[in-house]
């Protein structure tokens, strides 16, 4: 069966995973997916040996690559940790201080981060073209419009771009932008989302872009977890899905075999669109960490601050949790999409792309059943 997706990137089904782990990445391409690496958390150094490594492991399937480049940066614009990190205030130190005490876990962990690490927003541009280096089949851009840099260097070397959205009108905008692709994510999705839920969000942006008189392909995300979910989706007219949830409850994830058992208890009112992690609203596993800043009342810092506050303290914890330690795994969190209702085992990346292939075919047998 023929998509146009997989003509666009040379994949075998239009299943598109995002995932910060190289593992996952590789998997799913060799399965017939399409594997996006997240190359936000790393340094261009780190960013070459993965995707290194994913050179020699993906048995010559293609993949892609996702980084943020924010608009302000087109401009030149730059800002190193040190210079931001001094105005976290101390009262928000003392807060993660206090979590990590009350957890039994060494108050050092509460150190924001700083010295020579940037902030991730800053290296958009050099991960960019560390990518360049490599044989990526398609390139994003994770948040707000892909840049003209962006746009410029995909069709240079003949990569087509993708831009995630929230809202038809972020679509328009990624259009006159110039993106070959749209990604197009309901509020139900994990990470930083919008508030439109996927099943409004989807039709909504592919009537704007045929309005717009565009030829652009949607990809659905946002709490898409399953094979007969993506069929309903592409019924809708999208060209296939875009998923990062659903690959962290495989044994190949970055996710802690911690977080993974509370993603399989979990039900899709578990997660909560939350500030208290990176200063802007993305959903995550409701945990202790929430109840905590809930409590204090202290409103969430902007983006970067409480990303540098947070992350470190967060990463203690996870650390603390895989220990045994039962306050920790309380604390315990990530992100995550409402689709975590629907996660019912851990499994392999592998494993899940053939059973979306599976209940694709069985989504669409059962819509053809009901003309029958």
């Amino acid at each position: 069966m023929a998509f146009r997706m997989t003509e666009m990137v040379g994949c075998e089904f239009p299943l598109f995973a995002f995932s910060h782990c190289r593992d996952v990445v590789a998997a799913v391409s060799r399965a017939g997916g399409f594997g996006v690496m997240g190359a936000v958390r790393f340094t261009p150094e780190q960013l070459e040996m993965e995707l290194r490594w994913i050179d020699d492991h993906i048995d010559g399937k293609p993949y892609g690559i996702d980084v943020l480049i924010p608009e302000i940066q087109a401009v030149g614009f730059e800002v190193s940790a040190d210079d931001i990190v001094a105005a976290i205030p101390m009262q928000y130190r003392d807060m993660t201080r206090q979590i990590l005490r009350d957890a039994g876990i060494a108050e050092e962990y509460a150190t924001p981060y700083g010295g020579t690490q940037r902030p991730n927003t800053s290296l958009g541009h050099e991960l960019l073209e560390v990518a360049l280096g490599h044989p990526v089949r398609l390139m994003a851009n994770a948040l707000g419009t892909a840049p003209p840099e962006m746009i410029a260097a995909g069709k240079k070397h003949g990569i087509p771009v993708a831009a995630l959205v929230g809202a038809k009108e972020h679509a328009l905008k990624q259009i006159e932008a110039g993106v070959d692709i749209i990604v197009a994510q309901g509020g139900e999705g994990g990470g930083h989302c919008g508030e439109v839920s996927t099943v409004v969000l989807i039709p909504e942006v592919l009537q704007a872009i045929e309005q717009a008189g565009a030829d652009i392909p949607v990809l659905a995300a946002g709490g898409i977890m399953n094979g007969r979910q993506m069929a309903g989706m592409m019924a809708m007219g999208a060209a296939g899905v875009w998923c990062g949830s659903v690959w962290l409850a495989t044994v190949e994830s970055e996710a802690t075999q911690v977080f993974r058992e509370k993603m399989v208890t979990a039900t899709s009112r578990d997660t909560i669109r939350s500030k208290h992690r990176t200063g802007k609203f993305s959903r995550q596993l409701r945990s202790g960490w929430h109840a905590q800043w809930e409590t204090a009342g202290l409103p969430a810092l902007p983006m970067p601050l409480m990303g540098l506050l947070s992350e470190p303290v967060l990463r203690a914890i996870d650390n603390a949790a895989i220990n045994g330690n039962a306050q920790a795994q309380e604390l315990c969190s990530y992100f995550v999409g409402q689709g975590v209702g629907l996660v019912r085992e851990i499994s392999s990346a592998g494993q899940v792309v053939q059973e979306f292939k599976q209940d694709f075919a069985a989504g669409f047998e059962t819509l053809a059943a009901n003309f029958e």
